[in-house]
């Protein structure tokens, strides 16, 4: 069913401008369509906030932050961002519409990629991160989702909503910005992040391009999270046998768990690849990774190489006064013509040929015109000035400004800002460059720094009621780990990460710590029967469950064979243990060891699966020679067991 018809967006005219044709996809922040421009009368892409998120002030700062910045990246492999504006409840970026699809569409379609087409996805969206980073940004969401390949062939970089200056604030502890997959192991550790992220990110999109799979794996995303802390990403090749070294230098190199081991940026990293690349033969380019799945085109071609290559985008040819007016459409050669203030100098030289009345009218014309003109002029602008741009300047120095255009301040007004610093204004109103009466008002909106709170104290509190709490205050629930506690009933917050009192900014992630309760020993009943351990286990408070295989041991048939968690280890109160039972032991033939030599019989018997002992007696201290062994050669012993030699 095509969800789109249930979209109430769907149909609609946002801001009188952009109507809203088809939902293209929904992400946990906004909502993208394909609208039409009825302005310009072109299609672009729409991206609108949900509105439940609108209501919240960072959301749409830091909304409004990826189009200033994008707008800031004047880049052929990075999405253009339009406009920005809203619309009752809806606010929304119109941004560049890339007809085609997404990395992850053909990841999901072809599997792995030759390495050719892997570079040739790498090296433009390399090229649009170097441009962010060298502009002093960084993207902080790298992933497949966020590299669109156009049906040109064009590869650009999309979603720079999370991305924010090189030297402003990037903690983001408590708040993990982007996809667990492709966060470095310093966003999560220690919450910061820099260019170098968006390499390690990088490097994880070259492994998955070139093996098919995400590099770490796992039930959960704090499998994940912890693999990107205590492991490497391991070689290309190890999934994709013969793969070059190169490959696996680079996504080495590019993914290593110490960030300044990494290149520096995204530059850096590019001129790696082109390296590596240059370093490759074309049968090394062109080999085809076993988990690739081909797809044909109507005509029986096979595609599987067919990845669409980023196109050269040239520059816009300069306009308005960098431009010559054509031939005709002034009139001659532009560095000869004459311009209009030269025509206008000549005139008084004709018309002194002229009679001295004409003159005289003339003159009277011309004052009559400058003096209505100038009424007219008065009345529609000269009585109106500009509001001065004042974003990021102190109160004082927006004061002097706006005194400078003869404007006064009606009101000061604060707010918190993630993004402008503390004592410098936010917005004015009106807005800067809007059109104001000489000798009016404007109201300063003045930072007063990021919103920053206490971490409640949540001890005892069962998890879903210290959730809400944080919540409450203003901050997000983080990951919750959990550990024993004789005093915290499980289920319970034994503490929080930071600890409470602690001050952090508003909408930062607390880590909880939730007990498992009162830790309880392990018996140990292996060798048990089943229920006698079943019984144990119980009076000490644990669960028990069968596992459906059984094993041999050394124990008899129906024992306990091996137990998990292990005896002697903790679990806590009401935990399973898993009992595997035993099938008897496994029996096996023994080797006639008579007349053997005592270190050959040894041998045999151990090489066999048994284990042995020696009988030597009196007559036996200085033998060397089996006289007899406790089960003949040729007979069935448990495997395992002891097998005793007789030796005179």
């Amino acid at each position: 069913m095509d969800t789109t018809l249930q979209d109430p967006l769907v149909g609609q005219v946002l801001d009188g401008r952009y109507r809203v044709d088809a939902r293209i996809a929904v992400g946990g922040m906004a909502t993208v369509y394909r609208a039409l421009d009825t302005r310009l009368d072109r299609v672009l892409a729409l991206k609108v906030m949900h509105p439940a998120l609108a209501v919240d002030g960072s959301f749409v700062e830091r909304f409004i932050r990826e189009a200033k910045s994008v707008a800031r990246l004047d880049h052929p492999n990075v999405v253009q961002v339009f406009d920005q504006g809203t619309d009752g409840s809806y606010v929304y970026l119109a941004m560049e519409y890339v007809a085609g699809c997404t990395l992850r569409d053909v990841l999901r379609e072809r599997g792995a990629l030759q390495p050719r087409a892997a570079l040739d996805i790498l090296e433009p969206v390399l090229a649009a991160l170097g441009a962010a980073h060298r502009a002093g940004f960084v993207h902080r969401d790298m992933k497949p989702e966020n590299v669109l390949i156009g049906d040109d062939g064009r590869v650009k970089v999309a979603d720079f909503g999370l991305v924010r200056a090189v030297d402003s604030v990037t903690s983001t502890t408590g708040a993990v910005l982007g996809t667990v997959s492709y966060l470095a192991p310093e966003q999560i550790e220690q919450g910061t992040a820099d260019t170098r992220v968006d390499v390690y990110a990088c490097g994880v999109v070259l492994y998955e391009m070139l093996t098919g799979g995400k590099p770490h794996q796992g039930d959960s995303p704090a499998q994940v999270l912890y693999q990107h802390l205590h492991e490497d990403v391991p070689a290309p090749s190890a999934a994709v046998p013969g793969l070059p070294h190169m490959l696996d230098e680079l996504v080495a190199a590019a993914t290593a768990r110490t960030a300044d081991v990494r290149p520096h940026d995204a530059v850096a990293l590019l001129a790696r690849v082109r390296e590596a690349r240059a370093a490759l033969s074309a049968q090394q380019l062109d080999a085809l990774p076993p988990r690739a799945r081909t797809a044909e085109h109507d005509n029986g071609e096979d595609r599987t190489s067919v990845i669409p290559r980023a196109l050269t985008v040239p520059r816009p040819l300069p306009v308005n006064e960098d431009t010559p007016d054509p031939a005709g459409a002034g009139g001659g050669d532009p560095l000869h013509r004459t311009s209009r203030f030269e025509a206008s100098a000549l005139a008084p030289r004709r018309s002194a040929r002229r009679p001295k009345r004409m003159v005289l009218t003339v003159v009277a014309a011309v004052l009559l015109v400058l003096g209505v003109g100038g009424g007219v002029w008065y009345i529609n602008s000269g009585q109106f000035t500009k509001v001065p741009p004042l974003l990021a300047k102190t109160e004082a120095q927006a004061r002097k400004r706006l005194d400078a255009a003869g404007l006064d301040v009606k009101d000061v007004r604060h707010a918190y800002s993630d993004t402008v610093k503390r004592g410098t204004v936010i917005s004015t109103d009106p807005a800067a460059g809007a059109r104001i009466r000489s000798n009016d008002s404007v109201t300063l909106t003045v930072s007063d720094g990021p919103e920053t709170v206490k971490v409640p104290d949540l001890k005892g509190r069962p998890l879903d009621a210290a959730q809400r709490q944080l919540k409450k205050a203003g901050l997000e629930p983080g990951m919750v780990r959990r550990a024993f506690s004789e005093d915290v009933a499980k289920g319970s917050v034994i503490g929080t990460d930071p600890a409470s009192g602690t001050e952090r900014h508003a909408g930062s992630a607390i880590a909880l710590t939730v007990s498992k309760g009162s830790p309880v020993d392990v018996p140990d009943v292996t060798g048990d029967d089943l229920d006698q351990a079943q019984s144990e286990l119980e009076e000490a408070g644990l669960k028990v469950t069968i596992a459906s295989e059984q094993v041999n041991s050394e124990y008899d048939k129906g024992q306990v064979a091996r137990q998990s968690p292990a005896a002697d280890g903790q679990a806590a109160e009401g935990d399973t243990v898993t009992l595997t039972l035993s099938k008897g032991p496994e029996m096996i033939t023994v080797p006639d060891v008579t007349g053997d030599s005592v270190d050959d019989a040894h041998k045999a018997l151990e090489d066999a699966g048994f284990k042995v002992s020696e009988d030597r007696g009196l007559l036996g201290l200085f033998g060397d020679t089996v006289k007899k062994q406790s089960v003949a050669g040729g007979e069935q012993a448990p495997k395992g067991s002891t097998i005793k030699i007789t030796i005179r």
